[in-house]
C-alpha cells in the first residue's frame, strides 16, 4: 500500500476501500455516537472524544495521562505500526485533537479524511450501520513529542517577540471580551483571533478551504511559515482543527492546550480586550 497523503479526499479514500489487515490502516470516527451506528465509512471504528481531553478542573484541554491514552488507543486496536486516518462529523476539531494527541505520542503516521464524515456523506460514498466490536491491542501511549506544544509559562515567555504569533480560534465575542466563559474574557496580547468555522467550506461537505487562498490569508494577519505559532480556543479542541491547518500547510504551529481556560482563569496572566490584538 502506498503511502497516504496527511489530507485525503473522501473519493480517494473510498477508492481504495477495502483495507486488508496487513495494511495496518485503521479509520478513527469521532462523529457523534447516533451518527456513526447510523452512518459510518466501512471499516471504522468509534472515538468518544471525550476520551482524548483531561478531565480536570479548570483546564480540561490538557493531555490525558498516558495511562489513560494507552487505554484508550489498546481499545482502538491501535500499534505502533498503524496508519490512522482520522475523521469527524464537524469539520476536523475533534480529528485535527487527535493528531496533535498523536504527534505528542510521536505517532506520526496519520491522514485527515478532508471534511470528515459530512464530506463522505454529501459524496453519497458507501456507509455501514450499526456499532462495530474492535480487535484490542497492547498500544503504550509515551509522550516523546513536546515540540508539537506550548505551554502557559512558554507562551507568557514568548509575548511580542517577533517570530511568534498566536492564533485564537475562539468566536470574536470571546476574543473581545464580550462573551466571557472564563472568570476573565479577552485574549492573550498579540493573538490574532479567526474563528475555525470559518476555516472549512460549507458548500463543500466543510472541506478546508482553499489552501493557497487560506495561507494568503493568514500571512496577512500575521501567521506564516517565519514563525512560530500557538493555536488555542477554550479547551483545545476548535484549535484542533487550526493545529491541523498549520500542519497541512507546513507552519511550524504548536497547541497551548491549557488555552482560555487556563488564561482566563489565571488572575496573574495580562489581558486584552476589544479588536485589537
Amino acid at each position: 500500500m502506498a503511502d497516504l497523503p496527511l489530507l485525503i479526499e473522501p473519493a480517494e479514500l473510498a477508492a481504495r476501500l477495502p483495507f486488508a489487515a496487513d495494511d495496518k490502516i485503521l479509520i478513527v470516527e469521532q462523529a457523534k455516537f447516533e451518527t456513526f451506528v447510523e452512518n459510518h465509512i466501512p471499516g471504522s471504528v468509534f472515538l468518544d472524544f471525550k476520551k482524548l481531553q483531561c478531565t480536570g478542573q479548570p483546564v480540561p484541554g490538557l493531555l490525558p495521562s498516558e495511562e489513560a491514552l494507552s487505554a484508550v488507543f489498546s481499545e482502538l486496536g491501535l500499534t505502533p505500526d498503524t496508519h490512522v486516518i482520522c475523521s469527524d462529523d464537524e469539520g476536523g476539531g475533534w480529528a485535527g485533537r487527535l493528531i496533535w494527541v498523536l504527534d505528542c505520542l510521536g505517532h506520526t503516521k496519520y491522514s485527515y479524511l478532508n471534511g470528515g464524515l459530512v464530506a463522505w456523506l454529501d459524496e453519497g460514498l458507501p456507509t455501514e450501520a450499526g456499532e462495530v466490536a474492535t480487535t484490542a491491542t497492547e498500544y503504550q501511549a509515551k509522550v516523546v513529542n513536546h515540540d508539537c506544544t506550548l505551554t502557559k509559562e512558554q507562551v507568557l515567555a514568548r509575548i511580542g517577540q517577533p517570530d511568534f504569533a498566536i492564533w485564537d480560534a475562539r468566536s470574536a465575542g470571546e476574543y473581545t471580551g464580550e462573551k466571557v466563559i472564563s472568570q476573565r474574557g479577552g485574549h492573550i496580547p498579540g493573538a490574532v483571533n479567526y474563528e475555525w468555522t470559518l476555516g472549512m467550506d460549507k458548500a463543500r461537505g466543510l472541506r478546508i478551504n482553499n489552501l493557497d487562498e487560506f495561507r494568503a490569508l493568514l500571512k496577512n494577519m500575521g501567521i506564516d511559515e517565519s514563525k512560530e505559532i500557538a493555536t488555542h480556543c477554550q479547551t483545545h479542541h476548535r484549535s484542533g482543527f487550526t493545529y491541523l491547518v498549520g500542519k497541512i500547510l507546513g507552519l511550524n504551529i504548536k497547541g497551548y492546550a491549557g488555552s482560555w481556560s487556563e488564561w482566563g482563569n489565571d488572575p496573574a496572566t495580562p489581558v486584552n480586550t476589544g479588536n485589537q490584538p
